[in-house]
């Protein structure tokens, strides 16, 4: 392989993969973030507009920006777009037509995981919907005849040959590019596509650059995609809140994204940093102690003082936080024996006197080194990195020849007092096979250095989210006290889990790796999956429970059950019966749904026909949640947007008043009267200037803008306020 040749132009580029790869392209792209926007499209273009071509995409996660359904939407949402995406970010045509079922006869896309809610009314993005483990796509992929693989990438120029890092992405491109070989199939044209603001990471995310054919570096490209960050309700900070009790100090964590992770987050910063204020605001929550029970068991309530490793497919803002505030902390090392001493606690990352002698009774320090065993040590800090060998000798710094024998009187000495304060070396505080979040977060990773470069790595999904093959003692060592946390949309009272369709099979969002870490989670001997879900949702008007006696999909089956979070509580199900199990969740659920559930139960035989709710239970409702952390609230704890946010003051006033127009525009006719209201008698609030001259409507221009202006005052006086 020889290294890349380079074409800055994205047209060129195109016309030239086309000349190498034929008229039908197969094409691989990143999940997420690591989609080449611009060179899609272009070749997207050049496919729509010739039916003797074919374009077949297989992707994941194709991000879009949101679209405004109104006109007030539409006020708010184009400013803030335009500021955090820049006017000239380029969407993938692809996305937006298949969003509208328009792609052409010609191009079919392929996506194992979709923007959640985004797709469930385009029927070619349901009907090519590939449901598969993240674990499981570059096997799948293999044998797909894909000819093209294009991906962002981080490029260093430099003397020599340039350097690249996948990045974002290193999760299935060298996975996919190997089951291709192990099958014989073809190797794919590789394109890499470097990004000016995509950060440099090292380790097994750098490649070389012969691994691709071609490489595009323009300039400048449009802004990555940045997530807003998303408001943090009551119910979701106490989902968080009861979580936080579960992890383990010491243990291994995983979560996903959204706001139920970032208040998981929050809750752990505060269980860290002001545990005692944590501690008032958990048993304000807790009132029968059961969480605080469970915490004793198997998570904690104390400080993080040994801290926690990051074992997740996905890197986001919340690892960013924790790593910040110095919970994020505990190091693994790619080494067995060195890792089983630091687990058993016979050693710690600063190395002490009398550490040689309990390494080389544990076997990190062999009796006699030799090539093999000198990388070794020198890369984990166990010799120095000047140290050489020449023949039986070890050739020390400073020029002293030592025999290459350890337990050699001489040798043994001077490592002795070498070794102690010195710290080890490659540890990895945080292992993620892509990444995605806000601005905030790739400004970060751009920024980190030393040991906060040296101790993150992007790696292969494969190597995260399964404990398999050759590293697999390994690999549980390390994700020694896993706390796996996933969100799911529901769950039944026996333990299964609806996290990716609806019961129409209509699919949200995708498998993903959750089933990946429940499973892991049960083939580890001290980890726990844990689901979190809010116990309710509010829809066109209406509240339902999330707990469903029976669904028509399932995501997680309930063989797998484990811990279950919702702002009343957790449910441990892990080894329960069926009847105790029901228990559990009803024990968690929403009040106002309990009798239903318990008749369901009842009828189904789970539950006895004699069965009476606690009292407890029938205190499962918000206000009672509301009140609980009032207190906390008030004192400046559970904020809205506790990872921080990326709306200014105005928007974050106008977000619930244009939630609650939403709200209760959905109802239909129930919601007309309090509509009506606002309209005729919108009432007065403080800072209603500000929000409205955000929208344009400071000065409304006939009666359009005029009818507006009162719609939204009246919605700023109504809506709830911020605490």
């Amino acid at each position: 392989m020889s290294a890349p040749e380079r074409c800055d132009d994205p047209d060129i580029l195109a016309e030239r993969i086309l000349a190498r790869v034929g008229p039908d392209l197969v094409v691989a792209a990143p999940l997420g973030l690591g989609k080449p926007n611009a060179l899609l499209n272009a070749l997207y273009r050049r496919v729509a507009a010739d039916p003797a071509r074919t374009l077949t995409i297989y992707t994941a996660l194709s991000l879009q920006r949101p679209r405004a359904r109104s006109d007030l939407e539409a006020r708010f949402l184009e400013p803030f777009l335009a500021r955090q995406f820049g006017a000239d970010y380029a969407d993938l045509d692809y996305a937006l037509a298949q969003a509208a079922d328009r792609l052409p006869p010609n191009v079919r896309v392929h996506e194992f995981y979709l923007q959640s809610g985004a797709l469930l009314s385009s029927r070619s993005a349901q009907g090519d919907y590939i449901s598969q483990n993240y674990t499981h796509v570059a096997r799948d992929l293999a044998a797909r005849g894909v000819n093209l693989i294009v991906q962002l990438v981080a490029l260093r120029e430099g003397a020599g040959a340039p350097r690249i890092s996948l990045s974002c992405n290193p999760d299935l491109t060298l996975e996919l590019l190997e089951c291709m070989a192990a099958i014989g199939a073809p190797r794919p044209l590789c394109v890499g596509v470097a990004h000016p603001q995509l950060p440099f990471l090292g380790h097994a995310a750098e490649v070389p650059a012969a691994l691709f054919d071609l490489l595009q570096a323009p300039p400048a490209l449009s802004a990555l995609f940045a997530l807003p960050r998303e408001p943090v309700d009551t119910a979701e900070h106490a989902i968080g809140l009861h979580a936080s009790a579960l992890v383990l100090d010491g243990g291994t964590l995983q979560i996903g994204i959204g706001a139920l992770s970032d208040a998981l987050v929050y809750a752990l910063g505060l269980r860290h940093a002001d545990n005692a204020r944590w501690r008032d605001a958990l048993g304000a929550l807790d009132t029968v102690g059961s969480t605080r029970a469970l915490a004793s068991r198997i998570g904690g309530l104390d400080p993080l003082v040994h801290g926690l490793h990051g074992s997740s497919e996905m890197v986001m803002d919340g690892f960013m936080h924790l790593r910040r505030a110095g919970i994020l902390r505990r190091e693994v090392y790619d080494d067995l024996a060195l890792e089983r001493v630091l687990a058993q606690g016979l050693v710690t990352t600063t190395l002490h006197a009398g550490d040689v002698q309990r390494l080389r009774d544990a076997g990190v320090l062999p009796a006699r080194v030799d090539a093999a065993q000198l990388a070794r040590l020198r890369a984990f800090g166990l010799l120095p990195a000047a140290c050489v060998l020449e023949g039986d000798a070890l050739v020390w710094p400073d020029g002293r020849r030592l025999p290459a024998e350890l337990d050699h009187a001489d040798t043994r000495a001077v490592l002795e007092a070498w070794l102690p304060g010195r710290p080890l070396r490659g540890g990895r505080y945080l292992r993620g096979a892509f990444f995605l979040g806000s601005r905030d977060l790739y400004a970060w990773l751009r920024g980190l250095d030393g040991a906060d470069w040296d101790g993150l790595e992007m790696t292969r999904v494969a190597r995260l989210n399964q404990v398999a093959g050759a590293a697999a003692a390994l690999d549980a060592l390390q994700r020694r006290g896993g706390r796996f946390f996933n969100i799911c949309m529901m769950m039944t009272p026996l333990g299964a889990a609806v996290s990716d369709a609806l019961a129409d099979e209509r699919v949200v969002s995708g498998v993903g790796g959750q089933y990946n870490f429940v499973a892991m989670a049960h083939a580890l001997p001290d980890a726990r999956s844990v689901l979190m879900l809010r116990a309710t949702r509010s829809a066109h008007g209406r509240t339902g429970s999330n707990i469903r006696w029976s669904y028509g999909h399932t995501t997680i089956p309930r063989h797998l059950r484990d811990l279950v979070v919702t702002e009343y509580g957790v449910a441990d199900l892990r080894g329960r019966s069926d009847g105790e199990c029901a228990r559990a969740m009803l024990a968690i659920s929403d009040a106002r749904f309990i009798d239903a559930l318990v008749a369901d139960a009842q009828r189904a035989g789970k539950l006895p026909r004699d069965f009476r709710v606690p009292d407890a239970w029938r205190a499962n409702t918000p206000r009672r949640l509301h009140a609980a952390l009032t207190a906390a609230r008030r004192a400046g704890l559970f904020p809205v947007f506790p990872l921080g946010s990326d709306f200014d003051a105005a928007e974050q006033r106008l977000l619930p008043a244009l939630a609650w127009l939403q709200g209760q525009s959905a109802r239909g006719l129930p919601g007309w009267p309090a509509l009506a209201g606002a309209l005729l008698a919108p009432g007065r609030t403080v800072d209603a200037v500000t929000a409205l001259a955000r929208m344009r409507l400071a000065a409304p221009r006939g009666p359009r803008e005029r009818l507006l202006a009162r719609l939204l005052r009246g919605a700023l006086a109504r809506a709830p306020r911020s605490p």
